[in-house]
This record gives structure tokens, sequence and C-alpha cells, in this order.
């Protein structure tokens, strides 16, 4: 039987409840089940994001992980992506119970993107990672704009509920950006959280994408979760407006995207983001000081990406 991290416990549980202690009491019966439907024994230490344990396995074929999330409806698509891409630019998918959401994947390496040194590197990565994801949409995903009523609704009521800092013209560029790109958008697929935490060194290729969400929608969408979990790093530059243009710049072009369309989006990304944490707070911190000014860095993050360059 697998030892599920105390700090998985702790999060799933923080955030689901009862309905999270009772699926934990599960999971160690259910990776034992699934390990010995598959054919695979345990090789090495769980693991786990915020939603999944993965557990290092290995089978006749060789290495591999398995994968168990908390039953929630962002993951259902996830190995519906993985089929699309069949291995192109992210992990293989070996087998998959859609009923317990597991998934047996390719085994990568344990180091991600967001360890690159150089701040270019890593966003050329990243952009020429997602050009190769943007493949026809298979049918059935969720499409992005079928999000972007609850998109415009919320942004006008975060900005009238909450005590914040934005200014009015950059709450309305959001807005336009929603208006004007989010209702319709291209069949392609969107991996919906591509940042360098979700981008793992490997062996077949350099490097592979994990974790997708699986929408239908604007590859260019998925530069604003990029930008956003640059933040930390950015909070240290001199030069800021420079620094996060520089990024739109190599961003757009690595991926082969008109690059208006990767700062409106950064720009709609950033926006939701800081009312996001004046509403419920950042997973870097809840309360206190360390929040009051992460979010005024996110709302400046907001204003400059509002102006064009």
């Amino acid at each position: 039987m697998i030892r599920v991290p105390e700090g998985f416990v702790r999060g799933t549980v923080g955030r689901e409840g009862e309905a999270g202690a009772a699926w934990l009491d599960r999971l160690p019966g259910i990776v034992e089940e699934l390990a010995g439907a598959w054919g695979c024994v345990p090789d090495g230490e769980v693991m786990h994001g915020g939603v999944g344990v993965i557990v290092p396995v290995r089978r006749a074929a060789g290495a591999a992980v398995l994968k168990v999330s908390f039953p929630h409806p962002g993951n259902v698509h996830e190995p519906d992506a993985f089929v699309a891409w069949a291995g192109r630019g992210a992990v293989l998918l070996h087998e998959r119970d859609d009923e317990r959401f597991a998934m047996l994947l390719e085994r990568a390496r344990p180091a991600t993107l967001a360890e690159a040194e150089d701040g270019d590197e890593l966003v050329v990565v990243a952009g020429r990672l997602g050009r190769r994801l943007a493949v026809a949409a298979p049918p059935g995903l969720p499409r992005l704009s079928e999000q972007a009523d609850a998109w415009e609704e919320r942004l006008f009521r975060d900005a009238a509920e909450l005590a914040h800092g934005l200014s009015r013209r950059a709450r309305d560029a959001a807005a336009a950006t929603v208006r004007e790109m989010g209702r319709i958008q291209p069949d392609t697929l969107v991996h919906g959280d591509l940042h360098a935490r979700n981008i793992l060194r490997a062996d077949r290729e350099p490097w592979l994408a994990v974790d997708p969400k699986g929408y239908a929608g604007d590859p260019a969408y998925d530069a604003g979760t990029l930008l956003n979990s640059r933040a930390p790093a950015l909070l240290a530059v001199d030069d800021l407006s420079r620094a996060v243009h520089r990024i739109l710049d190599v961003y757009a072009e690595a991926a082969e995207l008109d690059r208006e369309r990767v700062r409106r989006w950064c720009q709609f990304h950033a926006v939701q983001a800081a009312f996001w944490g004046r509403r419920h707070g950042f997973r870097r911190a809840r309360t206190g000081p360390r929040l009051d000014s992460l979010v005024h860095f996110v709302e400046h993050l907001a204003e400059l990406l509002t102006e064009r360059a």
C-alpha cells in the first residue's frame, strides 16, 4: 500500500472537506487495484500535485507513473488531450480509467522548466511547445468561448464588490478582450495550464507537457498562464515594463502567434488574477502583508499590459 504524502492530505481535506477525506481513505486501495490491473509495481517515492498523486511504477514495458486525481470536472478531459497529442510534445498515455480519474503515463524526469536559469530560454521552450500542442481539438472538449459570459460577468462583479487598485481602463480592456476575442475562438486544443512547472525534462524529447486541462480555443490564451507564473521572478527586475514586453515578444515569436493577441490574453489573465487574489488569496500567500504585496504587483502587471508596446 502506498503512503499518501501529508502535504497532499492537508491540501485535499482543506479544499474538499469530508468528500476529500473519504476519497483519501480509498486512495491507497485505488492505486493498488489499478497497479494490479495494469501490471505495475511501485518504483519510487509517491509525489503529488495540487489535485492528484503521482506514483512511479515499473511494468514489463518499462518505467511509467500512475496518476490518480481527486474527481473534479476540471480533470475530466486531461486524458482526451493526451490522446489527441499522442506523445507529440506531451507525455504518452498508456492506460486510462475515467471513472476513477486515473491514468498510466510515460515517466518523465522530475526536473521542470521552472528550474531554467535563462528567462528567455524558459519562454522560448514554453512557446515552441505550445505551438506543437496546438492541434485540432477532438470532439467533446469544453470550449473556452462557453466561459466568456461568466468571465465578463465576474469581471464587473469583482470590480464592484472588491476594494482594489485596478484602473477602470484596465478592467474595460479585459472585458473588451472577452467580447472581441473570447466569444469566437478556433477549434484548437489548448493546454489550459501551460506554465513552466507543467513542462518536464524527458528522454524521448527534451521537454514534455503534463497536467493539461484540455480546452478548445485560442492558443494565445495559454500565454497568460505562463506570464502569471513568472510573477515571482519578475518581482526582482529593475525595469518591469521592459521585462514583461520582452516575454510577450519572445513567446509570440516562439509560439508563432500574433503578438497583440498574446498581450491581450495576458492582460485579461492578470486582471483575473488580481481580482482572484483580492477575493481568495494566492497559493503563495493567503493573507497578510505578503498577499498585499503580491496583489499590488499583479495589479501593476495588469496596468502595464493594458498599454500597447
